[in-house]
């Protein structure tokens, strides 16, 4: 089937300072007005430039501290139904999915658990109010995508989204000045996951060679921005474009076993979900270096004509040489354990998804251990 590439923000913004349209968007559109953010934009030199213009313009904040669970959101849609007529997110992709949530399900009657993939028994319709986002890490691509990630590892133990093409924001503003200041460690996580995006989209069974073009484009900003991604202002901005594509190529083309592994990990533990990702990324990378597929194989080898042609290695492995090699945290290297059960289980519910083969159990659970100490 061939991708569609129907969902985009009807509005967006890029550039250094490109934050300052914010103020006057909402200005010139009155409203009651909902901001969704974290503690680390709220404390910072940008919010401080803002807060006075802004304040007037807003009904109140929901601080957003980690990947926002069902109850949660019902939480806050108790609080603001009826009062919130348009969402602000400023923040990472937990804040920018908590705001989507938000924004669908205020407009929704049922409890967050029934609209949700994977468990819900009712279908989500497309209403919601407008939204705002503004990404402050670049990893996700939240800011343009039709899902809202919900995670609740206490009580369901399930990773799943809200989907609809409504749902893509009505406006980002991608200023890349919002990334100054961010740890070495969220900017490796956030920027490993949105080269995982635009990887898997890349080789997608269901993408299009206009969405491979687009990843392509998304994986040499990532090239270009990766080793100074915290000391330069070209890395930041070009980071933030990879984000950006990544998100538009996943929504256009799917994810792959990767992302089908990281999901169900992260619904049983409260690890970054980029850095879950880079870590099963390693392995993946050593499993398609080995593969004979020849879909695989030809894309693996424009992939490096493209974008590396002066390599002579393969290019699996080259990829991996040069992202462990100029990584500003090393993400591969903390310890996170997950038990045996919680391998069966993963197991179990991880899938390929998009992936041009279907990768076995014992494949998967080589890319598990491999990233993961099983206790």
């Amino acid at each position: 089937m061939t991708p569609s590439l129907t969902i985009a923000n009807r509005h967006t913004w890029f550039g250094h300072g490109s934050i300052s349209q914010l103020i006057p968007l909402l200005a010139a559109d009155p409203q009651p007005t909902l901001l969704f953010s974290c503690r680390s934009f709220l404390n910072g030199a940008v919010h401080a430039s803002l807060a006075e213009t802004l304040r007037p313009l807003l009904i109140g904040t929901e601080i957003v501290s980690h990947e926002a669970s069902p109850q949660e959101i019902d939480a806050w849609v108790a609080r603001w139904r009826g009062k919130a007529l348009r969402v602000v997110a400023i923040g990472g992709g937990s804040v920018l999915d908590a705001a989507k949530a938000f924004a669908a399900l205020v407009e929704h009657p049922l409890p967050t658990l029934r609209y949700m993939e994977k468990i819900g028994d009712t279908k989500i319709s497309g209403a919601t109010l407008p939204l705002i986002a503004i990404p402050t890490t670049a990893g996700t691509g939240s800011e343009v995508t039709q899902n809202a990630v919900i995670t609740d590892t206490r009580f369901s133990k399930v990773k799943a989204s809200l989907r609809h093409n409504n749902f893509v924001p009505h406006t980002a503003i991608l200023d890349p000045q919002l990334l100054e200041g961010a740890p070495d460690k969220v900017l490796a996580y956030c920027a490993i996951d949105a080269f995982t995006h635009l990887f898997e989209a890349y080789l997608s069974k269901t993408a299009s060679a206009m969405t491979r073009e687009m990843s392509l484009t998304g994986i040499r900003h990532f090239l270009d921005a990766w080793p100074a991604l915290n000391r330069s202002d070209r890395a930041r901005e070009a980071i933030m474009q990879a984000s950006y594509l990544g998100g538009l190529t996943l929504s256009a083309a799917g994810l792959g076993v990767i992302h089908g592994i990281a999901g169900e990990i992260g619904a049983l533990h409260d690890y970054h979900h980029g850095q879950v990702c880079g870590r099963l990324l390693l392995p993946f990378l050593e499993l398609l270096a080995q593969s004979e597929q020849p879909q695989q194989r030809a894309l693996m080898n424009d992939l490096a004509a493209r974008l590396f042609p002066d390599q002579q290695d393969s290019p699996e492995r080259y990829l991996i040489e040069f992202i462990t090699r100029n990584a500003i945290a090393p993400f591969w290297q903390d310890d996170l354990p997950i038990s045996s059960d919680e391998l069966a289980v993963t197991l179990e519910k991880s899938n390929s998804k998009n992936s041009l083969i279907d990768y076995t159990a014992a494949q998967r659970q080589l890319m598990i251990e491999s990233a993961f100490r099983v206790e």
